[in-house]
């Protein structure tokens, strides 16, 4: 039994992956809430649960998408937590960079082609076309201990998803835009961190076969013996 279980859990974690091209087909209802009740069990410093999830889908997502996508058009982009490139160290670059050329190399877009791949950026805002997105929101206070238990949260849905076969991607870019996700949803509270999209995979989609690497265990782990 326990290799069993060993051997599934393998496949779900090594077998999920960022989904950029989705169906347009709606999961159900009942299947959506078994992946967020399913998430709910995730760990969280003293079972705070500070996360709170805004799911959206049907004429709602639609307005969202739309909304997102005037936004960026005027240029209006607000955030709850401050980004800058400087976040990163050299390796992180590294692997970001061989992240990009995997990513727009099968999108079959040149690293000079700064249009067309402000142009892929945008149409990310209407969620690659998937049918749903959930906004995952920190407490007010931004504090670090409680955004990493969001984090949590995060990486349990993803393993939920995936293993009721529903796709997924987070989002980043979509924290890009908190005030004009807050307008639209009528949130009146907590700080977004990033958004996940999530639908079924479109299995032609070029871009759902680029598979990115990771970094081997010697250089990020250390065992203390």
């Amino acid at each position: 039994m326990t290799t069993e279980l060993a051997g599934a859990a393998a496949r779900l974690i090594r077998d999920r992956r960022a989904t950029r091209a989705f169906l347009p087909d709606p999961v159900p209802d009942e299947t959506i809430e078994a992946v967020f009740g399913l998430a709910g069990a995730a760990p969280s410093n003293t079972n705070a649960q500070p996360w709170q999830v805004e799911v959206v889908s049907g004429v709602a997502r639609d307005n969202l998408a739309k909304a997102l996508m005037d936004a960026d058009r005027a240029g209006l982009r607000t955030v709850d937590f401050p980004y800058s490139d400087d976040i990163y160290a050299p390796a992180h670059h590294r692997r970001r960079a061989a992240f990009g050329a995997a990513i727009y190399g099968a999108l079959g877009i040149d690293r000079d082609a700064q249009d067309l791949r402000a142009a892929y950026d945008a149409k990310s805002l209407n969620f690659y076309d998937a049918p749903h997105v959930a906004l995952l929101y920190a407490p007010d206070s931004g504090d670090p201990r409680l955004t990493a238990d969001v984090g949590m949260y995060a990486q349990t849905l993803l393993l939920a998803m995936a293993a009721h076969g529903v796709a997924s991607c987070p989002q980043a870019l979509l924290s890009f835009y908190a005030d004009t996700v807050r307008q639209t949803l009528g949130v009146t509270g907590g700080k977004l961190l990033f958004g996940i999209s999530f639908g079924y995979a479109d299995p032609t989609a070029s871009i759902n076969a680029v598979a990115v690497g990771r970094e081997p265990l010697s250089e990020t782990t250390r065992f203390h013996r």
